[in-house]
């Protein structure tokens, strides 16, 4: 079937309830009106109210209940509206779901995806457009993935839903109407923890994921440049391997995300290609990303939000080294 972002996670979502009839859905809004973006529509209808429950306006309460749930047996999939609303719930988040493994070694696990929309490029309000992916990744025991097309989208959240471990499933909000993709109608898995080759080159590996990396794919095809484009798809566990291969080989790094520069997931990348990648290279490791300030008001994300423009310039400066 030929499907955007939106239908591949609701396709995922109504295999694997049809697999596992123990995964639960619970969020505001997500059951009568299939959820803020209609990602679960028509889900409540096929599978019920009780499998598909409407929440109060409560974050922290419906992480929490959701910690419950999979420590009693089932497995949730709780979706928050937009990912700065998180914040909320960061204590059960961060103190119980990522800790129980090792809390009770290994005797409990806590199944469950938390499911919430990220990043800009559609001009929300303040909260909605937040990329929070380093925060919750500098926290072990959270997968933090972010799937940047529709084949992907799905694959991948059958793969977590089959997981024991909390799994943080972003969904960047640009993408989920952007474009179409034919998948298979079938269920199938994208391997968590393994990047993705997009393209492949010999001069420059530029690795991206979410929102960038249909922007990346688009500037190196208009600039015919040979490099390898790497979507990393996990952000938590990060797929050094992949990186490390592909920069070796090419000698030039490129790291594009759209979250803030400072303390984010390029700055761990570029840590690693440092520590064990530095007498490959042939230039310094570059970064694209968004200033190391609070998300701006709709009016001015095209000036903070990193664009074809500011990538092909980065292109250009570390191929001239």
């Amino acid at each position: 079937m030929k499907t955007n972002m939106v239908g591949a996670i609701n396709n995922a979502l109504e295999l694997s309830m049809k697999e596992n009839d123990k995964i639960v859905l619970l969020g505001e809004d997500v059951g009568k009106d299939g959820g803020v973006f209609r990602v679960t529509e028509g889900l409540v209808d096929k599978f019920g109210s009780e499998r598909v429950v409407d929440t109060p306006l409560a974050e922290s309460s419906i992480i929490g209940a959701s910690i419950g749930m999979a420590l009693s047996g089932l497995h949730p999939v709780p979706e928050i509206q937009f990912a700065g609303f998180m914040l909320l719930s960061v204590s059960q988040l961060l103190n119980h779901a990522a800790r129980y493994r090792t809390r009770t070694r290994s005797t409990m696990s806590v199944p469950m995806v938390v499911r919430t929309p990220v990043s800009g490029g559609i001009k929300t309000l303040e909260h909605h457009s937040d990329s929070p992916e380093a925060l919750y990744s500098h926290i072990g025991g959270i997968i933090v993935v972010e799937p940047s097309n529709p084949y992907d989208a799905k694959g991948l959240l059958i793969k977590a839903l089959r997981m024991d471990d909390p799994v943080l499933f972003l969904e960047p909000t640009k993408l989920y109407r952007l474009f179409k993709q034919d998948i298979p109608d079938e269920m199938y898995e994208v391997p968590i923890g393994k990047a993705n080759y997009m393209r492949h080159g010999n001069d420059l590996t530029i690795v991206t994921y979410g929102t960038m990396a249909p922007v990346v794919q688009e500037v190196v095809e208009k600039k015919n440049v040979s490099a390898d484009v790497i979507d990393l798809r996990t952000i938590n566990p990060l797929d050094e391997q992949t990186i490390l291969e592909s920069v070796k080989r090419t000698g030039r790094a490129l790291i594009v995300h759209e979250a803030e520069l400072s303390f984010g997931v390029g700055a761990e990348i570029s840590a690693r290609i440092a520590e064990k990648a530095m007498f490959e290279l042939s230039a310094p490791i570059m970064r694209v990303a968004s200033p190391s300030l609070p998300y701006p008001f709709p009016g001015y994300e095209d000036y903070y939000v990193p664009n074809a423009k500011k990538i092909s310039t980065a292109i250009d400066k570390i191929l001239s080294v």
